[in-house]
């Protein structure tokens, strides 16, 4: 039940984090900033097992990297720019938490061993 809860939590936050960075050009509210935030901590929490903890974190680290220096540079653009920059930045938020979660539970995981 909470895996699938988890991968609901997923994929409504990765389409909300595309429907909001398209209508605020990822200039985010504090309340959606906020929602993004915590559907990334369930995603991590209930989402990724100890199995898939270290494909996820690199899938993460990828994300954010790529979220955060493209963003940058694509939002510069025009016509399209705002919009897919305001994309990358809201999957930034909803994935910074997420990774962070994962890597805490893998670190926790490592010290009972």
């Amino acid at each position: 039940m909470t895996r699938s809860m988890g991968a609901w939590a997923f994929l409504v936050g990765v389409v909300l984090a595309v429907i909001f960075g398209i209508a605020t050009k990822g200039i985010l509210g504090t309340t959606v900033a906020s929602l993004l935030v915590i559907m990334g901590i369930v995603v991590g929490l209930l989402n990724v097992t100890a199995k898939e903890s270290q494909p996820f974190m690199m899938a993460g680290i990828v994300l954010v990297l790529v979220s955060s220096f493209g963003g940058d540079v694509i939002s510069k653009i025009n016509t399209v720019g705002p919009y897919v920059g305001g994309i990358l930045t809201a999957i930034l938020v909803l994935f910074v938490p997420a990774t962070i979660i994962v890597a805490l539970k893998s670190v926790f995981e490592l010290a009972k061993d």
